[in-house]
């Protein structure tokens, strides 16, 4: 075998949850979407709030399974990969992955028949509290998997036994970690900018086509207006998130900035560089001087640690984590750019006249999910070597296996998600190929838009209410 069995387990996982991770991030925000949807429709009696409801519900049920799909396989790898791992974590681990099962995934469950296929049965208010409870059980799902990882990243709150196990001691400690409040905002900001990105490139994509489309209008301001107010807060939320890994994982910083030397006076800020781990440079290496200091310290004099400093076994492949910051955070500026490119023609009244901005949003639709994985990238491989940072290394997690049963079971994964989920996003983007229209069909074909008090409106989709 070219690789041992570590080398194919951490593959493996890696794999799995770069494929998983963009499903809960876009039901996440999807989710709160179409509430925000169903709520302006019961508000303003809008029927085009309504069709786009309808049209985002079909993408978010194949999307919801999607992620639930992929995500169980997850699970298995524990006992079959990492059983070490989970026989010394279990007594954290195994208790807050049950929280989630029993809150979010219950609630998630309980709900989601009624909010595809209840509006008739229940009426819109009442389908309404559903659409808002699987909404909410998508944000409590995100709470405790953060949870669990923040944990890995900044443990507290247990003590360990004879046998080397991580037992509970403070249960307030372990879920609310030193990083958990500024992941968990981070990761739900996230969720909603990769929401509107891909809303706003089905707009940008039949604007393009008709400008004339209603729904596709609505749809594209309303991506855009999440864009203008919540990638700017993105940014200020990433610092934070950034100055806090710098107090608890200083090295994971340190590869993020490509510091491979100390600085005793003002770091530079690199855009660019070649990251020599072997030889301990960063090659090539464009950078502002003192600018790295100013942002992670306030004080572009303030003197920065290098990875010189950290012994090399405790170093992470630098190169991977340096680039995928640079990646996640190149997309973050770009949202940042088109937002307010798309503020100001709205302010000039042409914000569905510019081919320009309708062209550079449909380009930005995946970028969302690529920032996402990229930001996962930086988050779990700036921990290595370490899968319970500071306490438990990677290598020592593994189970004892041999490396051609983990290549087979990894083999088998490649082929299996690239031809189920494959499919799956295929039929995403047909359907998004279709534009919203009035009278939009639901999942539920009788579904009555007559128990709002409100019936179809003329051709422009603009809703009047019933005459008696």
């Amino acid at each position: 075998m070219m690789f041992e069995a570590l080398d194919l387990a951490r593959f493996q996982f890696a794999f799995t949850v770069a494929f998983h991770i963009i499903f809960p991030a876009f039901s996440i925000g999807l989710a709160s979407y179409l509430a925000v949807l169903e709520g302006l429709w019961l508000l303003r009696k809008d029927q085009v709030y309504l069709d786009l409801y309808r049209y985002w519900l079909k993408i978010f049920a194949i999307v919801f399974g999607m992620g639930v799909v992929s995500g169980l396989v997850m699970s298995y790898q524990f006992g079959t990969n990492w059983s070490v791992f989970s026989d010394r974590a279990g007594p954290v681990v195994g208790p807050l992955m049950a929280y989630e099962v029993l809150t979010a995934f219950f609630l998630e469950a309980g709900f989601l028949g009624v909010m595809l296929f209840g509006m008739n049965r229940v009426g819109p208010r009442l389908h309404f509290a559903a659409t808002l409870a699987v909404a909410v059980g998508t944000f409590i799902s995100a709470f405790w998997i953060l949870a669990v990882n923040s944990w890995m990243q900044t443990p507290q709150g247990h003590t360990i036994n004879a046998a080397g196990q991580f037992v509970p001691a403070d249960w307030w400690q372990i879920v609310f970690t030193p990083s958990f409040p500024y992941r968990l905002v981070h990761m739900l900001l996230a969720a909603y900018l990769t929401t509107a990105l891909v809303v706003g490139a089905v707009g940008a994509w039949h604007l393009l086509r008709d400008r004339a489309r209603p729904g596709a209008r609505r749809m594209f301001s309303m991506a855009m207006w999440m864009l203008t107010l919540v990638a700017p807060l993105q940014l200020f939320v990433g610092d934070l998130h950034g100055l806090n890994t710098l107090e608890h994982q200083p090295t994971k910083v340190m590869a993020m900035e490509g510091h491979f030397r100390s600085y005793d006076e003002g770091a530079p800020l690199y855009l660019f560089g070649l990251p020599d781990q072997e030889a301990g440079e960063l090659r090539h290496a464009v950078g502002i001087p003192k600018l790295g200091s100013l942002i992670l310290k306030h004080d572009p004099d303030a003197p920065m640690p290098g990875l010189d400093s950290v012994p090399r076994e405790d170093w992470p492949p630098v190169a991977i984590v340096f680039w995928a910051f640079r990646i996640m955070v190149g997309i973050g500026v770009a949202m940042i750019a088109v937002g307010l490119w798309s503020a100001w023609l709205r302010w000039r009244r042409q914000l569905y006249r510019s081919d320009g901005l309708l062209r550079a949003a449909l380009l930005m639709g995946p970028m969302g999910f690529v920032a996402v994985v990229a930001g996962w990238v930086v988050t779990e491989v700036g921990r290595q070597p370490y899968v319970v940072y500071g306490l438990l290394r990677t290598a020592e997690a593994a189970s004892p296996i041999d490396a051609p049963a983990v290549a087979a079971s990894l083999i088998a994964f490649i082929v299996i998600y690239f031809i189920v989920f494959g499919a799956g996003t295929w039929y995403i983007l047909r359907l998004m190929a279709k534009p919203p229209c009035p009278d939009e069909p639901g999942l539920a074909d009788d579904v009555p838009q007559r128990a709002a008090g409100i019936v179809p409106g003329p051709a422009s989709g603009t809703p009047m209410e019933e005459t008696r």
